[in-house]
Order: structure tokens, then sequence, then C-alpha cells
């Protein structure tokens, strides 16, 4: 166990001595709470009574009186701790040694009392009594603000707070309003399908083969069939399934998993709403997808208009629709339509993109598209039509044959749906299939497998069918003007936690002058150190063992510096 620090010695300290005055810290019977601070402020009734629990999170303690803040999961309201109202008795020690000794700001109690209101106009609870629910045995990192209003001691730091959401939500309230907002958001396409008539279904996490998108997977094991099993990229195969067995509209949110690299918008674990209805194309998803968006924007925020960074997205429909390769001539000026996989890759370099031999042409021109073009859509835009070898689920555009009925809707400059007039072809799908495979067999780790099974459920016939996928994370993301993935997601992907190395007080002090300047002269910092031979020798060598800084040799000499 980690050392603790003071104020938890304290806070033990604290709770061996509740025990002793024969108060359960953590009891288990049933609290009757009755209402909250959202409800006591908008419902407010001089004289009521009530019964609230939540966080003590601040208090003033004036002898035998003392106002503090309760939170609860609707906000803060005030509250008023008298002794004589507490402690009618003789006995005032639930107040002066349990309230005023061994309670602690994030403890969580619960309160019975009257409401009034004070005389500077603050509605506020009178407390009866009070119970302790909860003792908390770690201090809550709070800010503190000084004379001058500046504030210290935020908890604010990323990697902490995605680490410790819970602390995050508990201190950071704003940090709430997005998770509520996200719920809101997933409500609000619910009630559009439903209303519709369309089936929410559920369909397999772990499949046979990882189908559906082009995209590296997650594999394991299945000991009891030996067999291998992935956690899947995308659930379409088997929403087309249904399609297949007569269902006419089926929607899914589903976490997708890809074992890809993370950034400001890509979590390995992710949420997609994915959405299947018979006798429809692409033109008629354009224009369900722009109803469907104006409706949640409406839903979320009262307005089509939104305020994403810099930015005013409007989702009010219509949206404009550029084919892919029109937007890569206008703002590359290459025309891409008939070049041939070496011309393409020709283009890309040109360009300035990073490509390789595995890359086919499907993949290239996206590359193209990602790094040069789709950063300039900013309002919703449609980019349609996207080349055969790009899409080998989709149909084959009605009017030319290289090309096929797909869109992607772009936003801030990023992908938020992509969607088809599926293929419902069995040869032709077999056909594509086996194109993936041979990219598959160049080296490409994101070509798509060959599914059996689905050509088979293809050849008992599927109508003709659109389907789109909406990336719930990064719709989220421009609901909130969040542009980190990780601050719409409550538990993010994260490296496992570094474990505090324990340090000498001399390897402390050459972390310090180091910190002051890296690297240093071995020479100089050796003098600044103070330290003999010895010890010198053996703190430098453990602040290298445990890679805490590193030795680094040039024209000068030797080097001591912190790690990059």
């Amino acid at each position: 166990m980690a050392e603790l620090s003071e104020q938890e010695q304290v806070r033990r300290e604290k709770l061996i001595a509740l025990h002793k005055l024969g108060i359960n810290p953590y009891p288990a019977t049933l609290y009757p709470v009755d209402t909250n601070s959202k409800s006591i402020k908008e419902d407010f009734s001089e004289g009521k009574t009530v019964t609230i629990a939540g966080r003590l999170m601040s208090r003033r303690i004036q002898g035998k009186a003392s106002f503090a803040e309760l939170q609860d999961s609707e906000g803060r309201i005030q509250v008023y701790f008298n002794r004589d109202q507490i402690c009618p008795d003789q006995d005032k020690t639930l107040y002066n040694e349990v309230y005023k000794k061994l309670l602690d700001i994030g403890d969580i109690i619960g309160i019975e009392g009257n409401l009034f209101t004070t005389q500077v106009g603050e509605k506020t609870v009178m407390v009866k009594s009070f119970t302790v629910l909860n003792k908390t045995l770690r201090p809550l990192p709070l800010p503190k603000t000084d004379a001058e209003g500046n504030v210290y001691d935020e908890f604010n730091d990323p990697e902490q707070r995605y680490r410790q959401r819970y602390v995050d939500l508990i201190v950071n309230p704003k940090v709430k309003d997005t998770f509520v907002k996200r719920t809101k958001i997933t409500n609000s396409i619910r009630d559009f399908f439903n209303e519709k008539g369309y089936l929410e279904v559920e369909t397999p996490v772990l499949q046979p083969i990882p189908g559906g998108a082009a995209a590296r997977p997650f594999v394991t094991h299945h000991n009891a069939l030996n067999i291998p099993l992935y956690l899947r990229i995308a659930n379409e195969l088997y929403l087309k399934r249904l399609i297949v067995g007569g269902f006419d509209g089926v929607y899914e949110f589903s976490k997708d998993f890809r074992n890809e690299g993370m950034d400001r918008t890509h979590n390995p674990e992710f949420t997609v709403m994915e959405l299947y209805v018979a006798y429809k194309d692409y033109f008629w998803m354009m224009e369900t997808t722009e109803a469907l968006l104006e409706k949640v924007t409406l839903d979320t925020h009262g307005t089509t208009k939104v305020t994403v960074g810099d930015h005013k997205i409007d989702f009010k429909a219509p949206y404009p629709r550029i084919s892919i390769l029109d937007a890569i001539q206008t703002y590359t000026g290459f025309d891409v339509a008939d070049m041939d996989e070496n011309q393409l890759r020709e283009t890309a370099k040109k360009l300035g993109i990073e490509v390789d031999d595995t890359m086919g042409e499907g993949k290239l021109i996206d590359e193209i598209f990602g790094e040069k073009c789709e950063h300039n859509f900013v309002q919703p835009t449609f980019i349609t039509d996207y080349p055969k070898s790009m899409s080998p689920l989709t149909k084959e555009h009605r009017d030319n044959p290289k090309l096929t009925e797909r869109f992607e809707l772009i936003v801030n400059g990023k992908e938020l749906a992509n969607a088809y007039s599926e293929l419902n072809d069995p040869i032709d799908q077999r056909e594509r299939f086996e194109a993936q495979l041979a990219l598959s067999e160049k080296g490409d780790d994101e070509a798509m497998f060959i599914d059996q099974d689905f050509l088979r459920a293809l050849e008992y016939g599927m109508p003709p069918t659109s389907g789109i996928g909406i990336g719930i994370d990064r719709l989220v993301m421009l609901m909130t003007n969040n542009s980190s993935i990780q601050e719409v997601l409550l538990f993010p992907q994260m490296k496992p936690e570094q474990k505090a190395i324990p340090l000498t007080e001399e390897e402390k002090l050459i972390l310090e002058l180091l910190k002051k300047e890296s690297p240093t002269l071995l020479y100089n910092l050796k003098k600044q150190s103070g330290l003999s031979n010895k010890k010198w020798d053996k703190t430098i060598k453990a602040l290298t063992k445990n890679k805490l800084a590193k030795v680094i040799k040039d024209d000068q000499g030797l080097w001591l510096g912190l790690p990059n």
C-alpha cells in the first residue's frame, strides 16, 4: 500500500473516532431523500420540511453556527448548522465533535431540515438533524481563490481528469453537463427513428470475421470453441442480414473497436449508430440525415446553430453536395478520376503525402482527400460518389460504373457519417471481397475479410437498401464544443499508470537542479550538488537506471538531462 499523506492519516483517525462514538460512517440502511438542490430552488416554500443528501463542499464555522454547501447530482444548496437546533438537549456532541471536528470536505451526509431565506436572500436549509453516510478517506482537489481573485490548485490536468473521472465530475461541474447532453443527443436520435417505426436491435460484439469496414481489429481466442474471435470493427453486415430477414428498418448504437492509433479524434473503443432501411437509396439517406441532425441540434441547443471552436456551424438543411473527385481537383489541382494506382501514388508523393506499396487505388485517393481536402469543409457537406475501389460494400453508381453511391458527411473538417446505397448483388459483392483479399495479400492489414455467410445471405435476396453509420463521439464533440474525444468519453483509454519511484534526497536534489537547466554539464552539476564522489556515483546510476535522467555526450563533454 502506498504511503499515506498527512491528510489521509488524519481522516483515518477521524474514522476511528466516529466508530468510538457509536456512529457507523458507512450505514447500510436506506436514506429517505425526497428532493434535490435544483427542486428546492425551483419550488421553494418557506418553512417546508425536506430531506436531502450530498457531499459537504465548503463550510464556514463560527462557534455554535455554521454555513455550509451541500452538492448533489443537480448542483449545490446552502445549509445552515446551528448547534442548539441540532442538539436541543444538554449533549452537544453531534455538533461540537462530529460536525466541527470529525467531518471533512467531501464527506457524504444526509440532512433533514426546513427551508428558509437568509437576510441576503439565499435559499437555505436549516439543519434539524444530519446523518453521516460516507466518511471519505482522500481529500478532494478543490481550487482555492486568493484575495486578488487568482485561482490555484484547479483539477485541470487532462491525464489526471481522465484517469480519475469520478473526481473530475465532483469538482468540475461543467464536465457533467457534457455527459448529460450526450444522453440527450442519443435519446433524440432514438426518438427520431422510433417515430418512423425502425427497430433498435443488438448484434454480436465478438465476431468470427471482423466485417463491415476497413480497419485493423482486436483479436482474442475462444477456448471452448478453440477459434479466434474479433472485437467488431462495425456491425454493418449483421444489420444487413436482418434486412434480408424481412425487417424494413433496423438501427443499433454499437460499441466498435479498432486497433489503431489514438489521438484527439480517435479512441480504440468508440460508439457508432448504424441505420439500415429497405427500399431506399443514398439520396433519401442524405435528406434523412439532414432532418435528423436538425432535430438533434434543436433538441440539444434550441437552435440549429452550434459554436465549435472559432466557427459557428449551422445544421439547418440542406447541406452542399460535392463529389470526392471534384473536391480533390478543386483543392489540389489534380484530376485523379482516370489515374491508375501508380499515377495516384506519384500524385500523392508530389503533394507531399506519405504512401507505401501496400496502398491500393482506394486508399491512395482516401489519403489525398484526407490530407489535402477534408479540413476545408467546416459547414456540413456531403462528399459523394466515391470510386469503387474505396467502397467494397457499396452499390455501383447508376450513371458511372467506376464510382459508387456513397457519401460521407464532413463537419468541421472531420468525417461525421458514412452512408451507402447498399450493394445487394451477391456476385458483384463476392468480386469486391476478392479484390480486398488481394490487397490483404499485398500487406494491407486494414483490408476486409471475405464473409462467406454474409454472401450466402445476399444470395437469398436483400431488397434495395440504404445504410448509414454516424460517429456518436464525434457528434457529441460538435454539440458540446469539445475538440478532444477524451472529453466526451466518461472513461477514455489510457496508458497504464506509472508507478511512482521512491527517490532519495540526493536524487530529488539532482532532479530539481535539472528542472532549472537541462541538460547540464556533469562537472558543473556535481559542483552544484555538493555530493561526495560515492553519493554522486550512486545517485547518477539510480537516475539513469530508472530512466529519470539520461547522459548525453558531445564535443563539449558529458551532460545530464531530463528524458524527452
